[in-house]
């Protein structure tokens, strides 16, 4: 029998080593750099932090998305301001004195620089229904004021200056 209980001692004694064993690999193993590196444990470490990430990037676009939202709104305002401010001009200053109409936009933009250099209010307008583009050194309120500058223009800057008057808009 004593055969017996050396073989049940033997038996107990490598499963107390076996399971001694198992729970040590348990308690190093999530430590070991190499099985996180496989996957096997820290999966919900990597979770959070690549919820943390998309938590982040949602929050980065959304306030991208607010700034340019903000940008087009204070675009849309600017336009609508020059629009306004561009309309109140042409119903008030209709009587306007042209120095030069130009087919090349970049010409008419270059002799508009030229005579604003020079002290003139000047202004492009757009020949409707064609490509020509007018350079206005001045522009009047009343008929008269504009012949009677028209006049003065003719004799001391362009002899070839000459009144449009701007139409109504529909």
């Amino acid at each position: 029998m004593s055969g017996g209980f050396h073989y049940i001692t033997k038996y107990f004694i490598m499963r107390q080593l076996i399971g001694f064993m198992i729970v040590l690999i348990l308690i190093l193993s999530p430590s070991c750099k190499w099985l996180r590196s496989k996957g096997i444990f820290g999966k919900k470490a990597d979770t959070m932090v690549v919820w943390k990430a998309r938590q982040d990037s949602i929050r980065v676009i959304d306030s991208v998305r607010k700034a340019q939202e903000r940008m087009l709104a204070l675009e849309n305002a600017r336009q609508d301001s020059v629009k306004k401010a561009a309309d109140e001009w042409d119903l008030k200053n209709k009587f306007n004195i042209i120095i030069g109409s130009f087919i090349t936009p970049e010409y008419a933009r270059k002799y508009s620089e030229e005579f604003a250099a020079k002290g003139y209010k000047t202004r492009i307008l757009k020949l409707e229904g064609t490509q020509f583009e007018m350079v206005s050194a001045e522009a009047h309120e009343s008929y008269r004021e504009a012949v009677a500058r028209l006049k003065q223009f003719q004799d001391t800057v362009i002899i070839d200056a000459w009144i449009y008057v701007l139409g109504k808009k529909n």
